[in-house]
């Protein structure tokens, strides 16, 4: 039999295809390495023995009886606790949902269900989504796999954690800013976000509706390939669901990056990466140069005002989506209010936590009477000439690479009081946000502490196999081994 915890998920699925494996074997083993890892790592708010070996057990007994099972069947997969699983709770996070438990399953969600996925529990995140190092949590505190005194990322820092510590070969995580890409980057795994439309987002948490968009982690280029491939298509429910046709997307992934044209930023400020970033960077494109790609300097100007844009936009739209949880219909309500002004507050007032008070409270004011057209309005006209100018630029090439991050993951509590410095963290990652475009994060190497590095690639509107295919060139290149070793399960000191 396989070792499963060293499968990933095209892996898994071969030898569970072939017989090599059982699907109560492999959730097994992924459970007995969370149960092991989860004292010192802590990617998962709750883990679901019960219910993922039962489900793996039923797996097992329709392929004896030579059923149709999926593609990803009997693949344990970890959930980010803002995508909604009925009869589950769904807490994204925060404590102004204790208590709540969905009455549906998100589309991406069934999509994994459906293709035989088993889910081993849902995994830790930044309070709604908010945050780039998953300490905005106010349920649990993760610890990043390669130095438990640093952060994982965020907001799918739960996720990331949990893929690149061994529990599972997949997690689905959510980015609206970066928040796929940055984690996977600091977790040393893999990232995908992919076009705006390309995944539904019903049954995701809405955090700033215009820019979400749900995606895998993985240990490989390959496998989030496979999981795109599961998770893409319209779907009726949502509005802003793309109608494309959803292509193979491991065909033609292995054919090289060499005669592809890849553009580097002519705005990106070499001053602000940290040094290991720096020189991780230049070695990033030599290598892509090495494997017969043309390095080709572009002009994007306003992408110096991406990250500004980004939370203004973010911060209203999340001002508006959140105001639904009121202490009214569900979650947390305060007790002993009087009157409803007074339940509005208390409930918010307790069940928020500080980020999230903070952006509300940015994202009203910049809606408000007299504010509005200062700040939001001009914010959606810098997003659409930054589209423009993306796209102007991809028209040329074939993808745009960045790193994914100015620096390797920092240490806890290390940017909690400097907002600001914490935003940054977003630099690179939310250009393709605004702009609806794919975009994957791939390690990259390591600094001088041996911390992960990742590099980004940004690709046409629905070209997410061109992306892939590069980035699955420069991963075989650099031949990366994506879980680090955590001995022992022993908590942080």
């Amino acid at each position: 039999m396989p070792d499963a915890l060293g499968l990933g998920v095209e892996a898994t699925a071969r030898a569970l295809a072939s017989g090599q494996l059982t699907a109560v074997e492999a959730v097994s083993a992924a459970l007995q390495r969370a149960a092991a890892v989860e004292p010192a790592v802590g990617a998962f708010l709750r883990l679901t023995p019960e219910s993922a070996l039962e489900r793996a057990a039923a797996i097992d007994a329709r392929r004896a009886r030579g059923e149709s099972v999926g593609a990803l069947a009997g693949v344990p997969v970890g959930l980010k606790d803002n995508l909604a699983v009925a009869g589950e709770p769904l807490t994204c996070g925060s404590r102004i949902l204790a208590g709540y438990r969905s009455p549906f399953s998100a589309t991406a969600v069934e999509r994994l269900l459906a293709a035989g996925a088993v889910s081993i529990g849902k995994t830790n995140l930044d309070e709604f989504a908010m945050g780039s190092s998953c300490e905005n949590s106010s349920l649990a505190t993760t610890r990043n796999p390669w130095d438990r005194g640093r952060v994982p990322g965020g907001s799918s820092g739960g996720s990331a954690a949990a893929v690149a510590s061994g529990s599972v070969p997949l997690a689905l995580g959510s980015d609206t800013g970066g928040s796929i890409r940055q984690p996977a980057a600091l977790c040393g795994v893999v990232g995908l976000k992919p076009t705006y439309g390309r995944v539904s987002r019903w049954g995701l948490v809405a955090f700033a509706s215009s820019l979400d968009q749900v995606g895998p982690i993985t240990r490989s280029v390959r496998d989030a390939a496979l999981a795109l491939g599961v998770l893409a298509g319209s779907d009726e429910r949502d509005a802003t669901s793309a109608t494309a046709a959803v292509p193979d997307y491991l065909e033609g992934i292995e054919d090289g990056a060499a005669g592809l044209r890849i553009g580097v930023l002519r705005e990106i400020d070499l001053a602000g990466l940290e040094t290991g970033v720096q020189s991780n960077w230049t070695a990033a494109l030599e290598r892509l140069a090495g494997l017969g790609a043309e390095i080709v300097p572009v002009s994007v100007p306003d992408v110096r005002f991406a990250i500004e844009t980004y939370y203004v936009i973010a911060n209203c739209e999340a001002s508006a989506n959140l105001a639904r949880f009121d202490g009214v219909r569900y979650g947390r309500r305060a007790e002993g209010a009087r009157e409803l002004a007074e339940l509005y507050l208390a409930s918010r007032s307790e069940g928020f936590g500080a980020e999230v008070k903070r952006r509300i409270m940015l994202g009203t004011f910049a809606l408000s009477s007299g504010y509005y057209e200062a700040y939001y309005a001009r914010a959606r006209a810098v997003m659409e000439e930054l589209r423009k100018q993306l796209g102007a630029a991809l028209e040329r090439i074939d993808a745009i690479a960045t790193p994914t991050t100015p620096t390797a993951a920092f240490r806890l509590g290390e940017k909690l009081e400097d907002p600001l410095a914490m935003y940054l963290s977003d630099v690179f990652t939310t250009p393709a946000n605004l702009a609806g475009l794919p975009a994957v994060a791939i390690p990259s190497g390591v600094d001088a502490l041996g911390l992960p590095l990742s590099l980004q690639l940004i690709g046409r509107p629905f070209e997410e196999g061109r992306i892939l295919r590069i980035a699955r060139a420069f991963e075989r290149d650099l031949d990366w081994r994506a879980a680090p070793e955590l001995r022992g399960a022993a908590p942080a000191a």
